[in-house]
């Protein structure tokens, strides 16, 4: 083995290889005392710690975590950055809680100061919760995409995130010019979009905010930059949608409306997709458009119940997004406790594995980064989170009666949170430590 800049982390492993519900066990590899190999920042192998040590030049480092379980860093696939000071505020549905927070909240970004300082809170709050990567929103501010990027660059995190696009039906202090914000998302792109570990999206807030006019500029500025994401939201709360049906009375459903204007397709990612039909979860999976699943907002505002069985049968590639701050926790742990519930109330079970396996793997896919993160394949990049399953007394107490691996993934999920992170590492370097944070 070459031991060039080698160095290794030992514990107890869980990762997937595909998706539990198309491959049922064999989908999750487990390694009681496993050893991850890291070099130059990126997997070079993991495996069981004693025929992987036998191997390991003496010179090479290992950091022994056993007794904590390590897993590939949590993936985010839809928040906004801007909304971290709104966080729980009380008592609104979807489209009045935008009029009453979140555009006097989005306003405060025009000062950079500001918004670097928000930034930064958000990146290490991400940090603290084992999110290793996240598409997010910023606002229509410029500096609120270059506050967040570059908060991210200085961590080495991999994000993506990009200028809001709205230009109707909302206050005037955050209304775009149609041309202007699809000119200044141009800039951005040339500005960010590859640097280190840094992806743009294109990000019409949602089509009641954009007219025809900047709908169809994202679209086509879309189309000429094959790499670069585009997010919005779809279909989250039934006022929406009826009111998405009076703004475009020629469309067939809300999702229609972002066909027409060419903004489906790989790395196209909507969060919500609550009141779809299943003619929308066909075209979503036909054109390889993504969806993020929001259990807490959803559960929070009110907007309805996410429907995982449909989008699976559909073969929708699915990830977790925490939405915050409509979302009421950046644990990726909390995420799962509510998204089980959505489900139980749902008539569907979201079962340990289905469950972790959204919250690294399935995330990436869904960003169509798989062949980057989410897992310990050789040549991944090395982001991973180190969980404590026995951070608090009742976990603890609760574990030692746990007698299998789903068992214990399960506890962690429905008991865990910030708390059961004891390391976030990036790129195979610690970014953040408990004990650190905490001294």
């Amino acid at each position: 083995m070459d031991s060039g800049r080698l160095h290794a982390v030992r514990g107890e492993i869980v990762h997937f290889l595909a998706d539990p519900a198309e491959r049922g066990a064999a989908a999750l590899e487990h390694f009681a005392d496993g050893l991850l190999i890291l070099r130059d920042g990126h997997v070079a192998e993991c495996g069981p710690a004693a025929e992987l040590l036998a191997r390991l030049p003496p010179e090479a480092a290992v950091a022994d975590r056993r007794g904590m379980l390590i897993m590939p860093g949590f993936i985010d696939t839809h928040v906004h950055y801007p909304q971290t000071d709104i966080i729980a505020s009380h008592g609104e549905e979807l489209l009045d809680w935008l009029t009453r927070y979140t555009f006097p909240a989005e306003r405060r970004f025009e000062d950079p100061a500001h918004a670097a300082e928000v930034a930064g809170f958000f990146c290490d709050e991400l940090l603290r919760n084992g999110t290793t990567t996240a598409m997010a929103f910023a606002t229509v501010h410029a500096a609120s995409v270059d506050a967040l990027f570059e908060a991210a660059r200085l961590r080495r995190m991999r994000l993506i995130t990009g200028k809001v696009l709205m230009d109707r039906n909302c206050p005037d202090f955050l209304r775009d010019d149609a041309g202007l914000g699809v000119e200044a998302s141009r800039r951005l792109i040339e500005r960010w979009h590859g640097r280190d570990r840094l992806l743009y999206a294109l990000t019409p807030r949602f089509a009641p905010t954009s007219t025809p006019a900047q709908m169809q500029a994202a679209g086509r500025l879309f189309a000429e930059h094959p790499g670069v994401y585009l997010q919005s939201h779809v279909a989250e709360n039934r006022a929406e949608v009826d009111w998405v049906a009076q703004l475009y009375p020629a469309a067939r459903s809300y999702l229609d409306v972002y066909e027409h204007y060419r903004q489906l397709g790989p790395r196209s990612i909507y969060a919500h997709c609550i009141w779809l039909d299943d003619a929308d979860r066909a075209r979503m999976a036909a054109t390889g458009t993504a969806v993020s699943f929001c259990p807490t907002s959803n559960l929070f505002l009110g907007s309805g119940l996410f429907d995982l069985a449909a989008a699976q049968a559909h073969g929708l590639r699915v990830g977790l997004g925490t939405d915050v701050g409509g979302g009421t926790s950046f644990s990726m742990l909390a995420t799962l406790n509510e998204a089980y519930k959505v489900l139980r109330l749902n008539g569907q079970d979201l079962s340990p594995e289905q469950a972790f396996y959204l919250a690294t793997l399935g995330g990436a896919r869904s960003l169509y980064l798989d062949g980057r993160i989410g897992n310990f394949s050789a040549g991944r990049e090395a982001d991973f989170v180190v969980l404590d399953p026995s951070a608090t007394a009742l976990l603890a107490r609760r574990n030692a009666t746990a007698a299998t691996l789903v068992e214990r993934l399960f506890l962690l999920m429905m008991l865990g949170d910030d708390r059961c992170v004891a390391e976030t590492w990036v790129l195979g370097q610690a970014a953040w430590r408990r004990d650190a944070a905490n001294p």
